[in-house]
């Protein structure tokens, strides 16, 4: 019974990496009407550079302190993927807004393999799994043969707080009721005033945003990244969001 509710409970904190992962897709779907199937491929995107931000920082400034490690990276890379996100967009998106579905979904699944292996490519030893330093407190506790552990609380609670954060700005602010407007009817929204480029953006913006926090939490959960990491996530994400209903971000 013991190695069930640890089962669980890890399954739990697993659930959250991909539900952010998840929210992403659904946000792509609702907002923009498409499946972004690279989506997997730029939460490994936010990990790693995670790991760069935290080597750059430890390495070669020499700082050590976990607390503003952790910090940064998480600061950093959500930037830094958000940036990507609306240059992914801009790029490769904008372009066949109007075009037949298959061709967003051909379009955003080749330029994930793209995104892939030029990490594996470019990053030193990329093929390989890279270590993740673990910049969490090691503290756990086993209560009643449950095993308890500090990361994996954090991550719970993180990840719920960035859920909920997320549904909170889609319903109660100016851009988010922007965004909502969109998707219930792009050439209404426009002739409202709607900034429809600006929507694009913030859409990439956030599910960036989501997906390199996830990333991070699994490089802390599992202690190392690599390069091909993403194609788990971006499956099971999908698979998350159409089970919870396209467009629903607490289905998701």
């Amino acid at each position: 019974m013991d190695t069930v509710i640890n089962q669980i409970l890890h399954g739990v904190m697993l659930g959250v990496m991909y539900s952010l992962v998840a929210v992403g897709f659904t946000l792509f779907f609702g907002v923009l009407n498409i499946i972004q199937f690279s989506h997997g491929e730029i939460f490994m995107v936010g990990a790693f550079l995670a790991l760069m931000i935290i080597n750059l920082l430890h390495l070669v400034l020499g700082i050590s302190n976990p607390v503003l490690l952790l910090f940064v990276a998480f600061v950093g890379s959500s930037i830094l993927t958000g940036l990507i996100g609306v240059l992914f967009g801009r790029v490769t998106i904008r372009p066949i807004m109007n075009a037949p579905p298959i061709i967003a979904l051909l379009t955003t699944l080749a330029a994930g393999i793209a995104i892939r292996y030029s990490v594996m490519a470019f990053y030193p030893s990329g093929s390989e799994p890279q270590r993740f330093p673990g910049l969490l407190p090691d503290w756990q506790t086993e209560i009643g043969g449950i095993l308890l552990r500090f990361d994996s609380f954090f991550i719970l609670a993180a990840g719920v707080f960035l859920i909920i954060g997320t549904y909170l700005f889609i319903n109660k602010t100016k851009m988010g009721i922007a965004m909502r407007a969109v998707a219930q009817d792009r050439e209404t929204a426009s002739m409202m005033g709607v900034n429809i480029n600006k929507v694009i953006d913030t859409t990439f913006v956030v599910s960036g945003v989501l997906a390199a926090c996830a990333g991070i939490f699994n490089g802390l959960y599992y202690r190392q990244v690599i390069f091909d990491m993403g194609a788990l996530y971006g499956v099971v994400g999908f698979s998350a969001a159409v089970i919870g209903g396209l467009g629903n971000i607490f289905g998701a």
